[in-house]
């Protein structure tokens, strides 16, 4: 591999190294490999630390579904509309015509809620068509 190398000086310092595409093509699949081996290992460490939390495919298949991710979230922590509610302040009626689609829940009662799931506004959030 080295022979195949050109070294192009400016002021007598190497300035550039010119490779063969191939070798070019390995260089940054091998770079892309690490990089993807050192996003695992961060991932891994935050997931260890509690920084991070692997959602189970059940609770992203429920969402992408078309079912309320209020009450996929809330039933995947284990809790029960009451404690929602409770946790958020609203009543568990509210809570339920959140979860139903028979209101819509105001930013602050959203951004609550999300709160209380440990999840962010984005995640229970659900657009009205």
């Amino acid at each position: 591999m080295k022979e195949d190398i050109q070294i192009i000086e400016r002021d007598g310092k190497p300035e550039w190294a010119v490779i063969p595409y191939a070798e070019y093509i390995e260089l940054i699949e091998q770079a892309e490999l690490l990089e993807d081996v050192r996003d695992f290992d961060r991932l891994s460490a935050a997931v260890a630390n509690g920084e991070e939390e692997l959602i189970p495919s059940e609770v992203v298949y429920a969402i992408l579904d078309g079912e309320n991710p209020i009450k996929v979230w809330r039933e995947y922590r284990k809790l029960t509309q009451q404690q929602l509610a409770d946790a958020v302040g609203i009543s568990k009626p509210y809570l339920s015509q959140i979860e139903t689609g028979k209101r819509k829940g105001t930013t602050d009662i959203l951004s609550a809620v999300a709160k209380a799931l440990h999840v962010s506004l984005d995640d229970v959030y659900e657009e009205q068509n």
